[in-house]
């Protein structure tokens, strides 16, 4: 049964001596979980922790409470329903102390015609087997999602919300799309909403933000990933609107280079950026220090042990920028043992994804791990390449390139970035085959500039040719004064290694 009539008129009695809206919310054994006391037009609902929303479509909690007026289901009350995923919302209205009338609401199925059924009846002849109802409900909505409960993988809603021109916003969620993929993520759905002006409490209004909610619920998200960067109160406030994980294009970022940081440099520089990244937003729910455990924006255990979360990440912090210097005394000596051979280097830069470890694997027979996903490696790789007449150079892979590259992350990364100073020569390689690519050399110059490496040799070099036709190739090469090669085909590495050999040794000594 929903509720029965022994207990709906102990509730109609209780609330109406009380004047005050009461509330209970049931568990599907039956066991009342929550009693809740309201005022005479509204009742709160207190944190459910004990009841999280997981892979199942509905929480399976129901709410039931009392209208002192003969009022039908209210507009917050189906926000709840919508919000909360109860398996039913249901409100009993009151006439001389006793039910009169019970009005409920479920959600639908996705796909439904409608997101949520409402109906009403005489208390004393309302009928319902509520827990085959609710079995064969949650039954279609799962069939209806269509998730593999054997798949753990988070799953997200991609927002963009912005001021700027809809094609940008449409572009750089497709790169986020790529990111998402790199961090494991299942994409079940993109939103982009343009703005006439920032939202700074919710990056857009409240009742479009609830929307997009729902409508991740539906679809079993776990997770809402944005894609500009939020305050730290844009993410408490969004987080205090749903029980889904939040984040940021830069907390994705973070987690993507937390995963495949596997050198100590590497490790420390990550772990470095999160807490950079993370102390700000210590301001209560869900922000704390486990945040950086487990999955992806995992949720932290509250506001209690806000202050010594704060103390323990200041400390780490001292303690990592220590750790950094003492590797980059390391990386020192490991330059001047390089000066001392007096090898030329040619570092190799790039947007992520360019091809920049399959490019040095396949100069110099290596095997750093490649993979078709962004930051796919992030440890810098050096290797020694032969010339004739018994000529070496030192090439290397630097971490890739981003768009809008976290702060924290630029500056934890810094140090190692500043190995591109001792480059003779940079090879700055392009995916020819991304439409973006346009966008991708300029963000790429923008940060050799924000480097201070703007006026160092280089050469710009287009990969995956073999992609693209040949006459679309010869143009863009034209246009660019570059040089194409298939980073997979040794035998198209010829006038790369020949543009090299001209920069450093042809410019120093004359024509070979």
């Amino acid at each position: 049964m929903l509720i029965t009539q022994e207990l709906a008129r102990y509730l109609a009695e209780l609330s109406s001596d009380t004047g005050k809206q009461l509330g209970i919310l049931v568990n599907r054994s039956g066991t009342i979980t929550h009693v809740i006391v309201g005022d005479a037009h509204s009742v709160f609902i207190p944190e459910l922790d004990a009841y999280p929303l997981g892979k199942k479509a509905l929480r399976g909690l129901r709410f039931i409470h009392t209208h002192l007026n003969n009022t039908l289901l209210s507009k917050e009350d189906i926000t709840d329903l919508s919000l909360l995923r109860f398996d039913m919302i249901a409100a009993l209205t009151i006439r001389d102390r006793l039910p009169d009338k019970i009005h409920t609401a479920h959600l639908m199925p996705q796909g439904a015609a409608g997101k949520y059924e409402v109906s009403s009846s005489d208390f004393y002849r309302y009928e319902l087997d509520f827990s085959e109802f609710i079995e064969n409900l949650e039954a279609e909505m799962e069939r209806r999602r269509m998730i593999n409960r054997n798949d753990n993988r988070e799953r997200a809603m991609l927002i963009s919300a912005d001021i700027k021109a809809r094609y940008e916003m449409e572009e750089s969620l497709e790169e986020l799309k790529e990111l998402a993929a790199s961090a494991d993520v299942v994409v079940l759905d993109t939103v982009i909403q343009r703005l006439k002006d920032i939202n700074p409490r919710h990056l857009m209004g409240e009742g479009k933000l609830k929307e997009i909610v729902t409508n991740g619920m539906d679809k079993g998200a776990t997770l809402l990933i944005f894609d500009q960067n939020l305050s730290p109160s844009q993410i408490r406030s969004i987080a205090e609107t749903t029980e889904l994980k939040v984040i940021d294009r830069s907390q994705l970022i973070l987690d993507i280079f937390a995963r495949r940081a596997h050198s100590r440099d590497g490790k420390v520089q990550v772990e470095l950026a999160q807490l950079k990244y993370m102390l700000p937003r210590l301001m209560g729910k869900g922000t704390a220090m486990s945040r950086l455990m487990g999955g992806i924006g995992g949720r932290g255990p509250g506001e209690t042990k806000l202050e010594a979360d704060r103390r323990r990440i200041r400390d780490k912090i001292s303690h990592l920028e220590k750790e950094l210097e003492t590797l980059s005394e390391a990386r020192k000596q490991r330059k001047q043992r390089r000066a001392a051979a007096a090898l030329p280097i040619v570092s190799i830069v790039g947007y992520t994804n360019a091809g920049k470890s399959t490019l040095l694997n396949t100069l110099t027979k290596s095997g750093t791990a490649v993979e078709d996903k962004m930051f796919a490696t992030l440890d810098t790789a050096s290797r020694r390449l032969r010339f004739p007449r018994e000529r070496e150079v030192i090439i290397t892979d630097t971490v890739g390139f981003i768009r809008d590259l976290p702060k924290d992350l630029m500056a934890a990364f810094k140090s190692t970035l500043e190995e591109l100073a001792d480059a003779d020569l940079l090879v700055h390689l392009i995916d020819i085959s991304n439409p973006r690519f346009e966008q991708h050399i300029e963000s790429v110059e923008t940060i050799l500039k924000d480097l201070k490496l703007g006026d160092r040799p280089r050469i710009l070099v287009f990969n995956k040719t073999d992609r693209m036709p040949e006459g679309t190739v010869s143009n863009i090469l034209m246009r660019y004064d570059a040089v194409a090669v298939s980073a997979i085909s040794p035998e198209s590495l010829r006038p790369l290694l020949g543009a090299i050999e001209s920069h450093i040794w042809e410019a120093k000594n004359g024509p070979l």
